[in-house]
């Protein structure tokens, strides 16, 4: 990507900044859009759908209307980016993600969108637990899944119900987004919120499990390194090596 495509993806993406302090903005651009764009092959939409989870993830929710603006330019669709931000939710709560919501309405309703967009849900209270249960299995594994189940504590198994009820079975099961993607959307999410390092772990089992390699978790990884930091891309690595392993012989 050259600067020129840059400033027409992302208008003004550190605006104010190009005066103030240039330096910055010359250095960060060409490390984050020329850079490490030239490291592994993600396609753009991918890239910038990752990029706004892990924006959530960070609470950075300034960058996250600026590169929204430009994600909806290049194609992400109103319904991915609602996805993506009803989606955090079982991951950074309703807390932080709220702020997102509506800073993603605001967005949207500018740009002459009619909300509310379609509806995304496949279940119903009658069925959420049980499609929510299976589409757990699917990603996290079958054997896995029913170990959580049989090492929680008496007193806390409602709180696996709820993992499989609402985590899987509210988000998993809507349409808007494959399962592939919400797991990558789910891995940058829990880099960008930091200290969850077994979770990511976790995810990174998952997203072998629905199909990834470690080549694209490896790119998603670096992707992500501009907007969420050093500490916590080593963190990924660090993961992401333990579940799989680099062949140090290619």
């Amino acid at each position: 990507m050259t600067p020129g495509d840059t400033d027409a993806l992302f208008p003004g993406p550190m605006s104010g900044l190009s005066t103030t302090d240039p330096e910055l903005v010359d250095y960060f651009g060409h490390f984050a859009f020329d850079e490490v764009l030239r490291s592994g092959e993600l396609d753009p939409h991918t890239r910038l759908i990752v990029q706004l989870s892990a924006l959530i993830g960070s609470g950075s929710l300034r960058e996250f209307r600026v590169l929204l603006g430009g994600a909806l330019t290049s194609g992400v669709t109103p319904v991915q980016v609602k996805e993506i931000v009803y989606q955090s939710v079982a991951y950074v709560g309703m807390g932080r993600a709220i702020d997102f919501v509506h800073a993603t309405n605001d967005v949207l309703n500018d740009r002459g969108i009619d909300l509310p967009l379609p509806g995304q849900s496949t279940t119903t209270p009658q069925t959420r637990a049980e499609k929510g249960l299976a589409v757990q299995k699917q990603i996290v594994g079958a054997d896995a899944v029913d170990a959580m189940y049989a090492n929680a504590p008496a007193d806390e198994q409602h709180i696996q119900e709820l993992l499989s009820a609402n985590c899987f079975g509210d988000h998993y099961t809507r349409t808007g987004l494959d399962l592939q993607t919400r797991e990558l959307v789910t891995l940058a999410v829990l880099i960008g919120l930091g200290g969850c390092d077994p979770q990511v772990k976790g995810h990174v089992v998952a997203n072998l499990n629905v199909g990834h390699d470690r080549a694209l978790l490896l790119t998603v990884i670096t992707q992500l390194l501009p907007f969420v930091g050093y500490p916590r891309t080593l963190n990924a690595l660090r993961a992401l090596d333990d579940v799989a392993p680099s062949d140090r012989t290619s």
